[in-house]
């Protein structure tokens, strides 16, 4: 059976509209979430985790992909745990809000495990708009 491990919740920007955040260099990676999940109370096989998150941004007139990346770790260039591209039409004016869910399995126990969530866009114009959160669960058998 499943034990509730620790859980944890970045919360960027709580409101549609609250922030204007250019995204300024072409595939660069921005973070906007950050949690640690403390694995000392009773971890036991199979430590898993669980993700959640939400980023707004306002797209130029233009086609353009916005990727979410997760690492665990601090740094972009650390263990890349998942990674998602959605593109949009030239059409899209309003705000675009992109969900994800993603999961790390087994990842090694430390006594707090770090993960960063960034966004990146892969065109010019694109702004962070609000809202932005990243929340992750851990589990253990």
């Amino acid at each position: 059976m499943s034990q509730f491990i620790d859980a944890r919740t970045s919360q960027n920007a709580s409101l549609a509209n609250s922030i204007a955040i250019p995204i300024l260099v072409l595939n660069t990676p921005q973070l906007f979430g950050q949690i640690g999940l403390v694995t000392t109370a009773g971890i036991g096989a199979n430590p898993r985790v669980q993700f959640k998150g939400t980023v707004s941004v306002q797209l130029p007139l233009a086609l353009v992909g916005i990727t979410i990346t997760i690492v665990r770790g601090t740094q972009s260039t650390d263990p890349v745990i998942y990674s998602a591209t959605s593109t949009f039409s030239l059409s899209v004016l309003a705000p675009q809000i992109i969900t994800f869910s993603a999961d790390d399995f087994n990842p090694p126990i430390t006594p707090q495990l770090t993960y960063t969530a960034f966004v990146s866009s892969n065109l010019l114009g694109s702004v962070r708009v609000g809202p932005e959160n990243f929340d992750g669960v851990l589990y253990s058998d």
